[in-house]
C-alpha cells in the first residue's frame, strides 16, 4: 500500500492522494469508482498503477465521495472537481510542468484545468473521455439508458444476484474475465454507497465543456476504444477535432477500462510514451537462447534463486544474464522487462 496523503479542498473536504514512481510527473484527475488501497490489488486498475509508476512520477487521488476521500457537504459539479484537482496538485508540491491524464469523467476536469493553467501542463492525454455528458448530447435514447443505469446503481447495487451486478459491470468491461468483473462488482460496493454513486453519475451527465475545447493550447493526445459501451467513440472524436492540433488514436476492443491482456493496452502504452517522449530506445541486439529462457522465467515472476535451480546455473550467472537482458531491452527492472517482453 502506497502512503496516502490528504489534501484539504477549499470547502474543507479531505481528499486522499497517493504518489509513486519516478520520471516525468504525470497527474490523473479523479475518476468515478476508484479506491487508492483496493485498486493496487485489483485486476481492473493494478496494471495501470504498475505501468504508470514505472515510467512516471505518478499522482492519483480518490474523488470526493469515493474511496478514501470524504464525501463533502454537497453534490459536486465541474468547478468543484477542478478546484479539487488544484488542491491535490498544490499539496503534492509539483514545481515543474506535468502531463495530465484525463480518463473517462476525468477528461472534462483535465481540459478545464489545462485551459486555466497552461503554463503548468506540459501535455494533455484524454482516454475514453468526453466533453459533454449524456444529458447534453441530444440523444434521448442514451439519456434514457443513463437514467436506467443510475437507478440500477441507486437501488440494486448491493443486490447479491449476479444478474443485477453484471448489468452495470458489463457496460464498463464487457470483454473482461469473470474474475475481473467480480472485482469490479466488489469495487463498486467498496468505493462508494449507492446514493452517492447515483448522484455522481447524474452530476457527470450534466457536464458540457465543448465550448472550451478550442481554447486548449497544450499538446493533446486523444485515445478511445472503438467499441466502448460506456462512452461512445464519437465523443472522443468530437474532442480531437475540436482541440487545435490534437492527435487521435482509436484502440481495438470494447472495454471502457483497458485490461492488461487486450491488444489495446499495448497500443495505449506505446502512444503515451511516443507522445510524451518517454519511449526507451529499442535495441537491435537479439537475446541469446539462454537469455530468452531466463526472460521467460522472469515473466513467470520466479526469483533468481529459483531460475538458477531450474536452469542448473549459479545465481551470479542469472544476475549477469539479467543485466544483459535489461540492457538489450532498454529497461531498468524485472517488471519493465516483463512489460517489454509483452510487446514483442
Amino acid at each position: 500500500m502506497r502512503t496516502v496523503r490528504y489534501a484539504k479542498a477549499n470547502d474543507g473536504t479531505a481528499l486522499a492522494g497517493a504518489r509513486g514512481g519516478g520520471g516525468p510527473p504525470l497527474v490523473k484527475p479523479a475518476t468515478w469508482l476508484t479506491h487508492l488501497e483496493y485498486d493496487e490489488e485489483s485486476p481492473i486498475w493494478a496494471h495501470w498503477i504498475r505501468y504508470l509508476e514505472e515510467r512516471y512520477d505518478y499522482l492519483r487521488y480518490d474523488e470526493r465521495g469515493c474511496g478514501l476521500s470524504e464525501k463533502g457537504p454537497e453534490i459536486p459539479d465541474l468547478d468543484t472537481w477542478v478546484s479539487d484537482l488544484e488542491c491535490v496538485i498544490d499539496a503534492a508540491g509539483l514545481d515543474e510542468p506535468f502531463a495530465l491524464l484525463g480518463i473517462s469523467q476525468g477528461a472534462p476536469t483535465a481540459i478545464s484545468y489545462a485551459i486555466r493553467y497552461p503554463e503548468r501542463v506540459s501535455h494533455l492525454i484524454l482516454f475514453g473521455g468526453y466533453a459533454r455528458g449524456t444529458a447534453r448530447r441530444n440523444d434521448p435514447e442514451a439519456e434514457a439508458l443513463n437514467r436506467a443505469v443510475v437507478e440500477v446503481f441507486r437501488h440494486v447495487r448491493n443486490n447479491p444476484y449476479p444478474t443485477f451486478q453484471d448489468f452495470f459491470s458489463a457496460r464498463f468491461i464487457p470483454d473482461a474475465s469473470v474474475e475481473a468483473r467480480q472485482w469490479f462488482n466488489e469495487l463498486c460496493q467498496k468505493t462508494t454507497d449507492p446514493e452517492i454513486g447515483a448522484n455522481l453519475l447524474l452530476a457527470r451527465s450534466q457536464i458540457d465543456v465543448t465550448e472550451l475545447l478550442p481554447q486548449v493550447t497544450v499538446p493533446t493526445l486523444v485515445m478511445h476504444v472503438e467499441g466502448d459501451q460506456a462512452c461512445p467513440i464519437a465523443e472522443g472524436k468530437l474532442m480531437a477535432r475540436s482541440i487545435p492540433g490534437a492527435e487521435f488514436t482509436a484502440l481495438p476492443g470494447n472495454n471502457h477500462i483497458l485490461q492488461s491482456s487486450e491488444p489495446g493496452w499495448a497500443v495505449f502504452r506505446d502512444r503515451i510514451e511516443a507522445f510524451l517522449g518517454t519511449a526507451r530506445p529499442a535495441t537491435s541486439a537479439a537475446l541469446t537462447e539462454r537469455e530468452n529462457a531466463i526472460l521467460a522465467l522472469i515473466c513467470e515472476a520466479k526469483s533468481n534463486k529459483v531460475i538458477a535451480y531450474e536452469l542448473g546455473i549459479s545465481e551470479k550467472t542469472v544476475r549477469n544474464h539479467a543485466t544483459n537482458i535489461f540492457e538489450k531491452l532498454g529497461v531498468r527492472s524485472r517488471q519493465e522487462a516483463i512489460l517489454a517482453a509483452g510487446r514483442t
